[in-house]
């Protein structure tokens, strides 16, 4: 099956989760990602927990079709072969400490006079300059510089995502924006500099409340899960103890909702809720009103309304009801990989194409993939050896495992 990135190889230097991100996708649409991790421990996400039969659900999640090359790049012959498969790839991508990958010589402008089709995408918290440049960055604290905790949480307590949404926002568009320079290389024949930012990436995803907020405005409050500019949207219990999310977004809706789900057309014509504008006025009184009829309900009742309505709902999933949702099952959204511990379940990325179907392989132990690589380029199996048992890379599983 032929695959949009078949013959393109990353490399990576890579850790946690932004730059992974952004590699597993393209290594799902075909691409040869080359995972370059420290002896020993390797990416340091592989020990953020052992939820997956002992193995990091991080790492789990975001490494799989990938080959792992154990190198010290501050040895000598590890940077030779570091240097050596750069001169053929594709792409590097990298997202380690601010200006670290430029001491180790492996900047853009170091790299184009060996290999000019390469694209270097380097993944920062702030980017390649300005004042915050060195400052180091972790999701929360992006979150944080980005105003996302001013909007998200109750009205007493900000709270962050239950994910790592900068890095996944910067993952995004590290991988976007490879997308595009490989588009663009096909035109001009040279390679590019991508320069990703966390807080430009969030800044873009912070577009609606910057500009309620424009010119001075009050920003929007934080709601819980409720919406913050539309009413009726959010999560209301039933009378059975479940919870129900719904979202109402016209006044054609509206009025459905007052006569079908409610029962009280009079509702509709209310002074305090014939508007957006007047239901965000009157919050208390009209959810008082939606909890009094939702309490003589089950939650399934509660929703057959709201379809036979057609106002959006949805069940208010954990986890357990995700891995068991029926319309992931019924589209056969799930498949099988390998990783170090056995075969698991893993989700296919999203977008269904009539042309390919995503790759779905294994994850890597460390180091996994040395002998290979390594012979690929041309290594004997002495050299191989050699690299193997050279002291800066026993030193380095020596410190791993002190500080683990």
């Amino acid at each position: 099956m032929t695959r949009p990135l078949d013959g393109i190889t990353v490399i990576s230097l890579e850790h946690a989760v932004a730059a992974p991100f952004a590699t597993r996708q393209l290594a799902d649409l075909g691409a040869r990602v080359i995972k370059v991790e420290r002896p020993g421990g390797g990416d340091f996400a592989r020990g953020y927990d052992q939820r997956v039969r002992g193995q990091s659900s991080h790492f789990t999640w975001l490494n799989r079709n990938k080959q792992s090359l154990a190198l010290d790049v501050k040895h000598p012959e590890a940077r030779a072969a570091l240097l050596q498969l750069l001169k053929t790839a594709d792409v590097l991508v990298q997202n380690l400490a601010p200006g670290a990958a430029a001491r180790m010589g492996l900047s853009y402008e170091a790299l184009k006079g060996h290999n000019p089709r390469l694209i270097v995408c380097d993944i920062s918290g702030y980017g390649a300059d300005g004042p915050y440049r060195d400052k180091k960055a972790y999701d929360l604290l992006i979150q944080s510089e980005a105003g996302f905790l001013s909007v998200t949480g109750t009205p007493e307590t900000p709270s962050k995502s239950g994910i790592s949404v900068a890095d996944i926002a910067a993952g995004m568009y590290a991988y976007t924006n490879i997308l595009s320079a490989l588009l663009l290389r096909g035109k001009t024949g040279e390679g590019s500099h991508i320069d990703v930012s966390m807080l430009e990436a969030m800044g873009e995803w912070m577009g609606y409340p910057m500009y309620y907020a424009f010119d001075g405005a009050p920003p929007p409050p934080r709601t819980g899960a409720s919406h913050a500019s539309i009413y009726p949207y959010g999560p209301f219990a039933a009378g059975d103890g479940g919870t129900v999310m719904l979202g109402l977004q016209n006044e054609r809706e509206w009025q459905a909702f007052c006569e079908q789900v409610l029962r009280r057309p009079e509702v509709a014509v209310d002074a305090r809720f014939c508007s957006n504008a007047a239901r965000n006025q009157h919050r208390d009184e009209l959810q008082a009103l939606i909890l009094q009829e939702f309490a003589t309900l089950t939650a399934a009742q509660v929703v057959e309304r709201l379809d036979a309505a057609g106002i959006a709902n949805a069940r208010v999933n954990d986890m357990a009801g995700l891995w068991a949702h029926p319309q992931l099952a019924a589209r056969e959204r799930w498949r099988e990989v390998d990783t170090p511990a056995g075969r698991i379940p893993a989700l296919l990325p999203p977008g269904v194409s009539s042309a390919f179907e995503y790759r779905m392989e294994q994850v890597p132990a460390v180091g996994q993939h040395n002998a290979a690589i390594l012979a690929e380029l041309g290594w004997t199996a002495e050299r191989i050896a050699a690299l193997a048992a050279a002291p800066a890379a026993r030193e380095t599983i020596k410190t791993i495992a002190v500080g683990a």
